[in-house]
């Protein structure tokens, strides 16, 4: 089971990127799966998460209506629109899977990528 995230950068505020979690070893479909974020100093926040039951997404209040979370299922690969970026969206981002249908807290999930740098600035 192994999960390779990508797409991070540097982006100016209201620019985009568009983060990448490649999966092997298993279907990510049949898996909850969720993009988290820890800023400096700060605990791993969840971001947004697909439900395994019903492909229910979740949005953190920060970033509704600006990330758009989404499943190739093709590719094997989960992906992170982020559009609209601000100063504070600058965090490591990892992506992380779990077997259970509940978007939990990051301490549910047991298989994760290696994290990807965003740093929003001007």
């Amino acid at each position: 089971v192994q999960l390779q995230a990508s797409g991070g950068g540097l982006a100016p505020p209201g620019g985009s990127l568009r983060l990448s979690c490649a999966a092997s070893g298993f279907t990510l479909r049949d898996f909850t799966i969720a993009w988290f974020r820890q800023a400096p100093g700060k605990e791993r926040d969840r971001v947004s998460c697909i439900s395994s039951k019903d492909r229910s997404t979740f949005y953190a209040d920060s970033v509704k209506d600006r990330f758009f979370i989404s499943v190739d299922s093709a590719a094997n690969t989960l992906y992170l629109q982020m559009t609209n970026l601000k100063p504070e969206d600058t965090a490591v981002y990892y992506c992380a899977a779990r077997s259970g249908n509940l978007c939990l807290e990051s301490r549910f999930f047991g298989a994760w990528g290696q994290g990807t740098q965003v740093t929003v600035s001007s």
